[in-house]
């Protein structure tokens, strides 16, 4: 008989550690996006005032997961987590008392500088089980976390929003990142490391990383609001600050004792993964974007229907990955997993494409969304195991490449909500135009429409009722080119699906 293999002593509550920190990172991610609309009506803020939030806090927390390592080896896993967690929940504590924009802004940051690294530390955590097949469960944990918080992110933020109670966002991550710290008293090492063990903090360096961090994040969200007006100077942001960064990347590789050790992760395997991982946050970013402008500006659906509509198609999710979990043992080539999860992605864009106004949420929308939480879940889990096999040997290669993909995943996040947004505003303005020459003021339609919706108004609006009639119009015309926009988008996205799938399916790297 053979020996059990050897276990964590406290493999349980490191477990449950694991799950609640990965399900805070996308729990949060996706309230805060879903409820953005009512978040910035009560804190009075502009879009583009709440862009500020957005690039604020990647900012800060492309800095705490950059800096993750760097405090872990001084403070020691008990206490990062616990200092984290009491950070998360003061920044969250003000964001849900905020009643202005500046408030927020604070609150956010501060959120940042406790929670971004959540993430990177959960993954890390996997690593403190004795190494063993078990720690394959870690990975499940890690995983079913990334799916449930997926989900639920939408369905409770629309509870919350049809509450007319967005606070209760932020009352929620809270008592989520004090269970967290609860559990880490239990399970988590306190030592720090070494000090012959400990890496450079690279101050300086830091501070060029951020600023390029900044002008780069900050332009690509405001490019949502003024890119067609103000293109060159927003390009010229995106370069310095893209200029910085590959100064930053080029420093840490050339020097002995870096902050990240990018010459150990120059390798193809890794750097195809990490290309991957990007991608896969863009996609994230564009349909968190997309989604909701089809279902409640171009469909008319109200917020509580769209959260539970989006968080019951994102849980097929769940189902995907353990299923995938069961074949992956006997059968552990990746394409496979690649050309299925591109394929229902594909799947996602040609169901949306071809909804008409007429279209039910839940039998034509939930669908597409569940085929959408598939890919997810395949392509993600997939990238997360075979990126970082070239590195289970290299401890800290290992954790300094998990920070840089979830540095990047701001990235590309970033860049999926502005991409996103600009193909919405070109395509409804070119949609707009086609459908008000179409239905001109001048038109013989226009004025019949005109007629017939003023005498359905005539009883409730009196003298008013001609305007009435011309602004439901106005409407109906917004909505419609709004709902050929969305379809244009999901057009894109399944063309684009099927390319990566028939690339992966040909690519040798990832294998």
């Amino acid at each position: 008989m053979q020996p059990a293999p050897p276990r964590h002593p406290h493999e349980r509550t490191l477990l449950a550690t694991i799950f609640v920190l990965n399900a805070i990172e996308f729990l949060q991610a996706g309230m805060i996006a879903f409820g953005a609309g009512p978040i910035m009506g009560g804190i009075g803020a502009t879009p583009e005032e709440f862009t500020i939030v957005t690039a604020v806090y990647a900012v800060v927390a492309i800095a705490a997961i950059s800096k993750q390592r760097w405090l872990v080896e001084r403070m020691g896993w008990r206490l990062f987590i616990q200092v984290s967690a009491a950070l998360f929940v003061a920044g969250a504590a003000v964001c849900a008392s905020s009643g202005s924009f500046p408030q927020f802004l604070l609150g956010r940051a501060v959120m940042g500088m406790g929670g971004a690294a959540f993430m990177t530390s959960a993954r890390l955590m996997i690593n403190l089980m004795p190494p063993s097949p078990r720690r394959f469960l870690g990975i499940k944990v890690f995983a079913s976390a990334l799916a449930i918080g997926n989900a639920l992110a939408p369905w409770f933020a629309s509870i919350a929003v049809a509450q007319d109670s967005w606070p209760a966002i932020f009352v929620l991550l809270s008592v989520l990142a004090s269970l967290a710290a609860l559990l880490a008293g239990f399970c988590l090492p306190s030592d720090p490391a070494p000090d012959a063990q400990r890496t450079e903090a690279h101050p300086l360096q830091l501070v060029v990383m951020l600023g390029g961090a900044l002008l780069s994040l900050y332009a690509l969200q405001r490019a949502t609001y003024d890119f067609y007006a103000d293109a060159l100077p927003l390009v010229l942001a995106i370069l310095t600050g893209s200029a910085a960064l590959l100064y930053f990347a080029r420093h840490q590789y050339e020097h002995a004792s870096p902050l990240l050790v990018l010459n150990r992760l120059f390798k193809p395997r890794y750097l195809a993964g990490l290309g991957l991982f990007t991608l896969c946050y863009v996609v994230l970013g564009a349909n968190n974007t997309m989604l909701p402008v089809l279902m409640q500006r171009a469909l008319g659906f109200p917020w509580e229907v769209i959260g539970q509509v989006q968080a019951t198609g994102l849980m097929a999710a769940l189902p995907a990955f353990w299923i995938m979990a069961t074949i992956l043992p006997k059968f552990p080539s990746p394409k496979k997993f690649y050309v299925a999860g591109f394929a229902s992605l594909a799947a996602c864009g040609i169901l949306l494409a071809r909804l008409s106004g007429e279209a039910g949420l839940w039998t034509h929308v939930a669908p597409a969304i569940a085929a959408y939480g598939v890919f997810i879940i395949l392509v993600m889990a997939t990238t997360a195991i075979q990126t970082f096999v070239d590195l289970q040997r290299d401890e800290l290669a290992f954790a300094h490449g998990q920070q840089l993909k979830n540095m990047l995943s701001q990235f590309g996040l970033a860049a999926g909500t502005a991409g996103a947004a600009l193909s919405l505003q070109w395509r409804t303005s070119e949609h707009v135009a086609v459908l008000a020459r179409q239905f001109g003021s001048s038109g013989a339609a226009f004025s019949e429409a005109v007629d017939q919706l003023g005498g359905q108004f005539a009883a409730s609006h009196g003298a008013q009722s001609a305007q009435m009639a011309v602004a439901t119009l106005a409407q109906q015309l917004n909505q419609q080119a709004a709902m050929l926009s969305a379809l244009d988008y999901f057009g894109f996205l399944a063309v684009f699906a099927v390319a990566a799938g028939l690339l992966m399916a040909v690519q040798r790297v990832l294998r």
